[in-house]
This record gives C-alpha cells, sequence and structure tokens, in this order.
C-alpha cells in the first residue's frame, strides 16, 4: 500500500498527515479539504519539513476528489468540531451529511480502500459510512479505543510514575461517557494495575478517561486533534505494515457480545485486511452489563440517524 488520503485538512486531518509523513513508511499522502488552498498548504509545509525531520513521504492538497484516486487507506477526519457544552452527540445530524457524502465521493475514485473513520460521534459515523460504502465490514473501522486508551493509560502513567509505554489496557463500547474500561485486562509490564493503584484512585482515572475528549473541549474550547491523529496515524501504520496489532477499535458488529447491526468499540486484530479478526473476550457480569448500556446508548442515535433517511 503506497498511498493515503487524509480527509479534512483541519487540526485532527494535518496532525494526521504530519505523522504518517514522520513515520516514512507511505509513498505519498493526499490531503483533501472543501478548503483546497488550506488543505494544499499544510500538505506543502509537512513536505518543506521533511529535509530536517529526514523522511521521504511526498505530500499533496487539495479540495479535488480525483487527486484521491488509487487510495489504499482513507481517514475521515471531516465534519464541525466540538464545542463548550456540545455532546458529540449533537454533531450526528450535521456530520452524518458530510461523512455520507465523503464516502460516497471517494469511492468515485478509490477501488475497495479501507475507510478509517474519526468524526464524531464515532461509532454512528462509522456507522453512516459502512452503510453508505457497501464495502465489507472488515473495511470501515473507527478510531475510538485506541485514543482513549492512550488517554487512559497516560493518566495510569502519571499516577503510577511509570513509562506509558509499558501500560497495557483495553476498552469497550461507544466512543464517550459509555465507554467502558476494562481494569482487570489492564497492566502495568504484565503487573495488573489493581496491584499498583488504589480502588478509589482507579475508579478516578477511569471516570476522567470517559469524559477525556470533554475535559480538553472546555481547556482549549474545541476537540482534541494532536492525539487523535496520531491515533489515527497509528492505526494506518498497522495496516500498512501487516502487523496484526490488537487495538480496540470500532467495527461492525453482527452478533459478538450479543451486539447485532451495530458499531461499538471491541479489541481486533488490525492488519492488511483491515479488521482480521474481532477478539471476543470471556466478560464478567457487570462488564456485560457495562457494555450492553454502552451499545444502547449507541443504538439510540444510530435510531436517529436512520430516521434521517440518509
Amino acid at each position: 500500500m503506497t498511498k493515503v488520503t487524509v480527509v479534512g485538512a483541519g487540526n485532527v486531518g494535518a496532525t494526521c498527515a504530519n505523522v504518517l509523513a514522520h513515520m516514512d513508511i507511505l509513498k505519498h499522502v493526499h490531503l483533501l479539504d472543501i478548503q483546497g488552498s488550506m488543505a494544499q498548504g499544510k500538505a506543502l509545509d509537512t513536505w518543506q519539513q521533511a529535509p530536517i525531520d529526514s523522511y521521504s513521504t511526498y505530500l499533496t492538497g487539495s479540495d479535488n476528489y480525483a487527486d484521491t484516486a488509487g487510495s489504499d487507506i482513507v481517514v475521515i477526519t471531516a465534519g464541525i468540531p466540538r464545542k463548550p457544552g456540545m455532546s458529540r452527540d449533537d454533531l450526528v445530524s450535521t456530520n452524518a451529511k458530510i461523512v455520507a457524502s465523503v464516502t460516497e465521493n471517494i469511492l468515485k475514485y478509490s477501488e475497495n480502500p479501507i475507510i478509517i473513520i474519526v468524526s464524531n460521534p464515532l461509532d454512528v459515523m462509522t456507522y453512516a459510512a459502512y452503510k453508505k460504502s457497501g464495502l465489507d465490514s472488515t473495511r470501515v473501522i473507527g478510531m475510538a479505543g485506541v485514543l482513549d486508551t492512550a488517554r487512559y493509560r497516560a493518566f495510569l502513567a502519571t499516577e503510577i510514575g511509570v513509562s506509558p509505554k509499558d501500560i497495557q489496557a483495553v476498552l469497550m463500547g461507544g466512543h464517550g461517557d459509555t465507554m467502558v474500561p476494562l481494569p482487570r485486562y489492564t497492566t502495568v509490564s504484565g503487573i495488573p494495575v489493581t496491584e499498583l493503584v488504589e480502588k478509589d484512585k482507579l475508579e478516578a482515572i477511569i471516570d476522567r478517561t470517559t469524559n477525556g475528549g470533554g475535559e480538553l473541549v472546555k481547556l482549549m474550547g474545541t476537540s482534541a486533534w494532536y492525539a487523535p491523529g496520531a491515533a489515527a496515524a497509528q492505526m494506518v501504520e498497522a495496516i500498512v505494515k501487516d502487523e496484526k496489532r490488537i487495538f480496540p477499535c470500532c467495527a461492525y458488529l453482527t452478533g459478538q457480545y450479543g451486539i447485532d447491526d451495530l458499531c461499538v468499540g471491541v479489541p481486533v486484530v488490525l492488519g492488511k485486511g483491515g479488521i482480521e479478526r474481532i477478539i471476543e473476550l470471556q466478560l464478567q457480569d457487570d462488564e456485560k452489563a457495562g457494555l450492553a448500556k454502552s451499545a444502547a446508548a449507541v443504538k439510540e442515535i444510530v435510531d436517529a440517524y436512520n430516521a434521517m433517511g440518509l
């Protein structure tokens, strides 16, 4: 795979393109935006960074879908960002129309790409892109758990006083306040996190994680971009390199975990085929209840999306 298109040259999209360039694993990254000159400028700026940071990935930018032709992977970040007081769900009507339009136009020029959704509300936008695309469900993936686990791991690293590199974690469910962190599957170099963090502090970290996006919106007045952009780029890397990495991603489920016809976060194996396997964990009763509650919250918004008839 040699060409990746990032749709949306705002903060998240531009960060994703820049991180991908620094990975130096692609021949070409194209940045697409309705503001073509901004996309062109950010791509050019990142290309001019190449001699300084020693990478060879060539970047271009435009507002023309024809320039995305032959893309192997498409990352969709397009949509309006959250503002203070807004939930991800408030964005559904506007962003669903944008994601549906982007998906339709991308497929005019690229055959059978893998699509990674970053636009919010993430779970519903992944569902919308899957339904609109007609692609196999293994090729439409939502970026949620990679970001959410990164936040969780960062908070744990601060609390424990260790490198975040040594922390592994799994979260499931929707991307939002109903996400389901799983302390039972959280380890620090193989050591269960429950042996290193007191229960009340761990619960506080979990609560902070579930509201991690909202915390940043309050601080900055808009959605985060460095970590989300890097998370999407990490998913691209796993696919391009066929790494078979296990990540929590938003995937279309057909009965796994008792959930059907919804896109929610579950652990998956990412490789050159996209989602190569969905891993079904043996959840305990409280974990099952949390996941069911999260899926129900996602379904409520999906039903509202379906009622729009987009």
